[in-house]
């Protein structure tokens, strides 16, 4: 098989897909390996890292898509990566089409086959190409959060843990999933007060095990409501697989916070769970509604490609090795992961 890993062209994302280490794998196993030049440069990848392992370098995206016949990316393809692609074209990455109508029908007119890494889904329910960009996120967002509390960045001037004499700052977290529970852990170990809500009665109770200073609640409509106007920082991470993020934070529950309080809506790929999230990049990452700072980066792991880019590649390499097999969709993960084949819609979560 040969396999492609091209540049990342969306604003500021320096991951790569795969790292060196992995690429190497793959060529061991008799496939062929080609990466665009200086793909893997802002993750700290020298060309030269990659041929060292039998990586063939390919001047730009146009050499890149035009011999590869397995692409292998990071996010969703843009205008640049789109006029590259083509029907014969079986692409891997994150897509999120639930909430990219029209990316969706461009996908839909080339009529190649995509494979999103959000909807592999093994049969224990778990999503493993998901998770370790979801842990990342999660953390990122409170890291983010709690720089955006200070005063000169327009926040309410908080510190998180408080101090002898100083209340703590409150944190609530929306969703106990991979990234509200590494959310959840940072603002716990920063000494904030934390309160999570979920459904799942096993997620609450391993969120109620981080310490003392964290709530576990059922999301009833008032109780998120009732929270989300006393909270400084409200971190969204409510998951569907594959379909578009509800609604959880209304824009009357952000009229009702304080000026200066802080939402990141980590669900802002799916279409985000805030009623006042619109996706922003890390070139113009927040804004104001109603006195309340919304971050809403579609690439939060982009702000720290290494580690994301080690991370990513280590989940998806035995998946990568799997597609490059005629195969492929006897693995029922890989199967569920299909969300466009041929010009249709296959992902029931995008009928």
């Amino acid at each position: 098989m040969r396999i492609g890993i091209p540049t990342e062209t969306k604003t500021l994302e320096g991951r790569v897909a795969l790292v060196p280490a992995a690429c190497g794998d793959l060529v061991r196993s008799g496939h062929e390996v080609y990466i665009q030049a200086g793909a893997g440069d802002k993750s700290g990848f020298s060309d030269a890292d990659f041929e060292a392992v039998g990586v063939q370098i390919l001047a730009d995206a146009a050499a890149l898509y035009g011999k590869a016949e397995l692409i292998v990316k990071v996010k969703e393809p843009i205008q640049g990566d789109l006029d590259h692609l083509r029907a014969d074209h079986l692409l891997f990455c994150y897509l999120h089409l639930a909430a990219e109508p029209a990316l969706t029908e461009r996908l839909l007119e080339i009529g190649l086959t995509g494979v999103a890494f959000e909807t592999v889904e093994e049969a224990d329910g778990s999503l493993p190409l998901l998770a370790p960009m979801s842990n990342i996120a999660g953390r990122i967002g409170v890291q983010v959060a709690t720089h955006l509390l200070h005063q000169p960045q327009g926040g309410r001037g908080i510190l998180l843990g408080g101090l002898p004499s100083a209340d703590r700052g409150h944190v609530v977290v929306l969703g106990a999933g991979a990234a509200g529970g590494n959310a959840a852990q940072l603002a716990a170990a920063a000494g904030a007060r934390v309160t999570v809500f979920d459904k799942r009665q096993d997620r609450l109770a391993q969120m109620m095990a981080i310490g003392p200073n964290v709530t576990a609640l059922y999301p009833y409509v008032e109780t998120v409501g009732e929270f989300v106007s006393r909270a400084d920082m409200v971190i969204g991470a409510v998951l569907v697989t594959g379909a578009r993020a509800p609604h959880v934070v209304t824009r009357e529950m952000i009229a009702s916070m304080q000026d200066g309080s802080v939402v990141v809506d980590i669900s802002v790929d799916q279409g985000g769970c805030f009623e006042t999230t619109r996706p922003t990049t890390y070139a113009d990452p927040t804004y104001k509604v109603d006195g309340v700072t919304h971050f809403a980066v579609t690439n939060m792991p982009g702000a720290v490609p290494r580690t994301s880019s080690q991370a990513l590649s280590a989940a998806i390499l035995p998946y990568v090795q799997q597609m490059a097999r005629s195969d492929w969709e006897q693995r029922s993960s890989l199967a569920k992961g299909v969300n466009v084949r041929g010009g249709k819609i296959v992902h029931p979560a995008l009928m």
